[in-house]
């Protein structure tokens, strides 16, 4: 790992071009993940997906279809717990046990690519994150489709909280589920809005590898 990268959650990427890195996390459910698997590939869009243990073993299918799309599949933890409530010990576990899950299907490592659960970290997690072997990757706006539409979210407002915050090396936080009690999809649902907006807007997609 580059030592310019320790002590980050990156937020956006270091660019000033005009891109825009499409991250879907996955954990409990993976209701849409062939929906939006459809999408990218129709569109020829690269993305990243952030998957947990429990996915790759709940659905583990799924996960070798993320592989073989082309995307980019980091760690998620194993089974997706808030980090500062861990020690530094059950931190590496989780790092450890997810990669061993993921790497099964994809054979591939997740090292350097993760994302903590709920975005919940200390200066400390970032740091055994790091001696791990990873850079963590936050996010510069969330869709809020996870809130489903007994939140209140719709499609039209997944596509313009991205649209409407596009900047270059954006981080876009999608999800891969469905919400658990209305068993929407949004962020699925509005992809081709969101993929044809940033096109018009003139971004184009890369996965989070080509900047690590």
């Amino acid at each position: 790992m580059p030592a310019s990268w320790r002590g980050q959650d990156v937020e956006v990427l270091p660019t000033s071009e005009r891109v825009v890195a499409l991250t879907f996390d996955g954990g409990a459910s993976g209701t849409a993940v062939a929906d939006i698997l459809g999408t990218l590939d129709r569109d020829d869009v690269p993305a990243t997906f952030f998957v947990t243990g429990e996915f790759a073993r709940s659905f583990p299918a799924a996960v070798r279809q993320i592989a073989a799309g082309g995307h980019l599949v980091g760690n998620h933890s194993d089974t997706h717990p808030a980090f500062p409530q861990l020690t530094n010990e059950a931190v590496r576990a989780q790092l450890e046990r997810a990669d061993e899950a993921i790497r099964a299907q994809t054979g591939r490592t997740t090292r350097p690519y993760f994302r903590f659960p709920y975005g919940s970290r200390t200066p400390l997690d970032v740091s055994v994150v790091n001696d791990a072997g990873y850079v963590p990757f936050r996010w510069t706006v969330d869709t809020l489709g996870w809130q489903g539409t007994s939140g209140g979210t719709s499609v039209a407002s997944v596509r313009d909280r991205v649209l409407g915050s596009a900047r270059p090396g954006q981080i876009v936080l999608m999800h891969v589920g469905a919400n658990p009690t209305d068993g929407s999809t949004l962020d699925a649902d509005a992809l081709p809005e969101v993929v044809e907006g940033l096109r018009a807007l003139g971004y184009r997609f890369v996965r989070l590898d080509e900047y690590l």
